[in-house]
C-alpha cells in the first residue's frame, strides 16, 4: 500500500516528501493511536507546555513519538509543536543540502478536554517548504495531515504543491504490524442539494454574548440540521470531511477569546478543507485563513469551515458582511 501513496504523489515531484516524510509521520500516528491504547491513565504529567498549559501523560508521549518519526527524514531541517513552539533543528540534520527542505509544525494531541471520557482525539500537522513557517507566504505549507484516533485510526492527507491540483486522501492506519491504506483517494466535500446538513458549533457559550451567534445557531435548529459536535476540533472536521457536508463555527466574542493556534491547528485543517473544495475563515474578519502569513508561533483565531457556500452564509449572519 505504500506504493500506492507513493505512485498518488509521484506527480508533485517531491520524492522525499512522498518517500520519506509523508510515510514516516503517518507510523508515528500509528505509534501514537497504540500508545492511548496503552495509557489506561490520563494524568497530569506534571510538566507545562510553553503556553503554560498542563500537559498531559499522553500529550509528552505524542510529542516524542512524532520527533522520533521526524528524525528519520533528513529533508526536515526544522520543526516546531504546540507543545515545544520554537523551531529547532531536526535531529536529522547533519549539515546535507538538498533540493527538498522542510519544516514541520504540528500539534502532537489536539482534544486534551475529551480524552479521559475516552472520545475522538486527534493530531495535526502542517509541512512547508523551507527552513520555517514563520513571515512566509501562506503557500509555503504544501501538505497538512489530520490523524484521528477512534474506533478506527485514520489520517486525511492533503497536498498542494504550486503549479499542480490539490490532493486530498483518506488512510488508514494499523498498529501491529504497521501498515497503511488508501480509503479514499479523493476526499471532496459535495455540492448541493444535500441529504443531510451537518453542523458542529464550537464555544457554545458565545452565543450568550453574540446576537449574531445566537441568530446563526437558532438558523440551524429551525432549519433541522444535525448536530454533530464532540468538543474535537479533528474529528468535528473529519466528520464534514467524511460526509460531505458541515460546518464547523468557532467564534470570537469580547468575554470568549480566540484559543487555536495559526500554525499548529488552523493553518493545516486550513489547508485540508480547501483542498476538499471547501472553505476556511477568520470569523472575527471574514478573510481566508490561509490569506496571510504567520508573524509568530502564538498566534490565535477563531475558525469557519466547510462547504463554500455555508462558510459564506455564516460570514453573512456574523459580519453582516
Amino acid at each position: 500500500m505504500a506504493n500506492d501513496l507513493k505512485a498518488l504523489l509521484s506527480p508533485y515531484g517531491r520524492p522525499s516528501l512522498c518517500d520519506s516524510v509523508l510515510p514516516a509521520l503517518l507510523e508515528g500516528i500509528s505509534g501514537i493511536a497504540k500508545a492511548l491504547n496503552q495509557s489506561q491513565n490520563i494524568s497530569l504529567a506534571g510538566t507545562n507546555n510553553a503556553f503554560g498549559d498542563g500537559q498531559l501523560n499522553v500529550d509528552v508521549s505524542s510529542e516524542n513519538l512524532i520527533r522520533e518519526a521526524l528524525a528519520k527524514c533528513p529533508s526536515v531541517i526544522t520543526a516546531s509543536s504546540e507543545e515545544d513552539p520554537v523551531e529547532r533543528l531536526n535531529q536529522a540534520q547533519s549539515g546535507a543540502l538538498g533540493s527538498e527542505r522542510y519544516t514541520v509544525a504540528f500539534d502532537p494531541l489536539d482534544g486534551s478536554s475529551i480524552i479521559a471520557p475516552n472520545w475522538t482525539v486527534g493530531t495535526i500537522i502542517g509541512i512547508w517548504e523551507g527552513d520555517s513557517a514563520l513571515n512566509q507566504p501562506v503557500d509555503k505549507q504544501i501538505a497538512a495531515i489530520l490523524g484521528v484516533y477512534g474506533p478506527r485510526t485514520t489520517a486525511i492527507v492533503a497536498v498542494r504543491v504550486p503549479g499542480s491540483e490539490p490532493c486530498c486522501l483518506e488512510i488508514g492506519i494499523g498498529q501491529e504490524p504497521y501498515s497503511y491504506e488508501i480509503v479514499r483517494t479523493n476526499v471532496r466535500l459535495a455540492e448541493a442539494p444535500f441529504k443531510t446538513r451537518y453542523f458542529a458549533p464550537a464555544n457554545l457559550r458565545a452565543a450568550a454574548e453574540s446576537e449574531a451567534y445566537m441568530r446563526l445557531v437558532t438558523h440551524y435548529i429551525e432549519q433541522k440540521y444535525t448536530l454533530r459536535y464532540s468538543g474535537g476540533l479533528v474529528p468535528d472536521v473529519v466528520h464534514a470531511l467524511v460526509k460531505g457536508h458541515g460546518i464547523y463555527v468557532s467564534p470570537v466574542t469580547g468575554a470568549s477569546k480566540a484559543k487555536l493556534r495559526r500554525l499548529y491547528e488552523l493553518l493545516p485543517i486550513a489547508l485540508i478543507v480547501e483542498c476538499a473544495g471547501g472553505k476556511a475563515v477568520d470569523p472575527s474578519s471574514g478573510e481566508d485563513i490561509l490569506s496571510r502569513p504567520l508573524d509568530n508561533c502564538n498566534e490565535r483565531a477563531g475558525l469557519v469551515c466547510g462547504t463554500m457556500e455555508e462558510v459564506d452564509f455564516v460570514k453573512r449572519t456574523l459580519l453582516n458582511a
